[in-house]
């Protein structure tokens, strides 16, 4: 970890390379400062009815649905994301939002069950300020995944956004604050690693973390160093099969859709692609010709439909993984080499002749790559996509909807999906298995991650007035 601090960051525009903002870190001190302001919130926001919480998630969404024109503006000029998938996200923010509204007060409503008590039932209370450190990726929809059950419980947080996206988040920030909710419910701090360092050693009572291993590692390490409770989501390497029975229009579709959603930059991507040898050729025939029509340009533009990668080094990264796949042996069907333009542009590429030894099989690729395996059959397709550190999504393609649903009932991942892409929904929990994290968000378990899950028993007349106990 770094021992000297920046006092200060930039940003920059991925499709130009040219600087956006300069940016104050925050320093210790001001951390404490957020975290006592969040302290202090939670005394009276923890005191309201979720009733009358869910009246500020729900002003919240109409907050974000008149702004999100501009909102969308500000995703893609920081991270590169086309326009045409920023609009979504913003749109996606303020579903979650109404979805806690509505359904949150229920979620926290107590369960009562028979004991020998008078009453007995478990309560779901909050317990306190949530430090969040989410990344540039999807920088609304991360930081609302985390944010809108969270207080809907009760709890106030402090945010970290990634430096590379940093007006998202002061643009989240003033959404929430607009509409009247207690001041210090929802804080952001500015900077990179050594500010996320002071969130995890601050007065938090817990940490929300969504980025890399080993950063995800680092941050287990602390909190449980302070007995903190966490919830990490590390990404992942995602799994597509195809089996002998799909219908290969579809899922050549559901192919370019899953691997080349956000520019290729996503958890839960389509990243690794196993087809059954019988249909092979007809799916690469589809799959390429629908990724090569694909429109690489200007974010901006509707008609964009990949934009630039978020920086130069995240190219560089993927470009030796496709690089070094070739060397060994793989053969590119599309792209491969980086656009001779300004900005962080790679094309959409498509690999066949792929290994499990190769780097883009074990390591999660975060771009427009697509690696293509021939397999023999849907149990050497279960073998090879459980072939992995990661578990995070899983899709299955197939006609006998049945069969298609057993093998995803095999992979070893926290969401599965037959005959549809992978994606996060506030109604279903969020999360996965070995490396790709620990925890779930979203739905009523992502809710219930932070907070005391308390047993309460009412006796009208005590059981120990004429008993002994040990």
């Amino acid at each position: 970890m770094p021992s000297r601090q920046r006092s200060w960051f930039e940003t920059l525009n991925p499709a130009t390379g040219k600087t956006l903002k300069r940016y104050k870190s925050s320093t210790k001190g001001d951390v404490d400062k957020a975290v006592a302001k969040a302290r202090k919130a939670f005394e009276k926001w923890r005191q309201l009815s979720p009733a009358k919480r869910a009246i500020y998630l729900e002003r919240t969404a109409k907050t974000l649905r008149a702004q999100k024109e501009k909102l969308a503006r500000i995703i893609t000029l920081e991270m590169g994301k086309p326009i045409k998938e920023s609009l979504p996200e913003v749109a996606k923010c303020a579903w979650a939002l109404e979805y806690y509204s509505e359904n949150g007060p229920k979620f926290l409503n107590p369960e009562a069950t028979k004991t020998d008590a008078t009453d007995s039932y478990v309560a779901f209370e909050p317990i306190g300020v949530i430090g969040s450190i989410m990344p540039w990726n999807f920088p609304l929809w991360q930081c609302m995944r985390f944010a809108a059950p969270a207080l809907m419980a009760g709890n106030t947080t402090v945010f970290k956004p990634s430096s590379i996206t940093p007006q998202s988040g002061l643009a989240l920030q003033n959404a929430f604050e607009s509409t009247g909710i207690i001041p210090g419910c929802f804080n952001i701090i500015l900077g990179s690693t050594q500010v996320a360092n002071y969130l995890i050693e601050s007065n938090t009572v817990a940490v929300s973390f969504t980025g890399s291993v080993n950063a995800g590692r680092t941050v287990a390490q602390s909190a449980s160093g302070q007995l903190k409770k966490f919830v990490l989501e590390l990404g992942g390497s995602d799994p597509f099969i195809v089996l002998d029975d799909a219908d290969i229009e579809a899922a050549s579709t559901g192919a370019v859709a899953g691997r080349f959603i956000n520019n290729g930059q996503s958890c839960i991507a389509t990243k690794r692609i196993f087809v059954v040898r019988k249909v092979l050729d007809e799916f690469l025939e589809k799959f390429v010709k629908k990724t090569k029509s694909l429109r690489v340009g200007d974010p901006f533009s509707p008609e964009t439909d990949i934009g630039p990668m978020v920086r130069e080094e995240a190219l560089e990264t993927l470009d030796g993984q496709v690089k070094e796949a070739v060397r060994q042996g793989a053969h590119l069907e599309l792209g491969g080499e980086r656009l001779r333009r300004k900005g962080s542009f790679y094309p959409p590429t498509v690999l066949t002749d792929i290994t499990l030894e190769m780097r883009m099989m074990k390591e999660e690729t975060f771009g427009p790559a697509a690696p293509v395996m021939a397999v023999k059959d849907e149990n050497e397709a279960i073998r090879f996509a459980n072939n992995s550190e990661f578990g995070l999504g899983a899709a299955v393609w197939g006609t006998d909807t049945r069969r298609a649903e057993k093998v995803a009932r095999e992979i070893s991942a926290g969401l599965v999906t037959v005959n549809n892409v992978v994606v996060s929904d506030p109604r279903l929990p969020f999360g996965g298995v070995r490396h790709s994290g620990i925890g779930r968000e979203l739905s009523r378990y992502g809710m219930l991650e932070f907070t005391n899950i308390k047993s309460v028993r009412v006796y009208e007349k005590s059981p120990l007035a004429h008993a002994h106990v040990e």
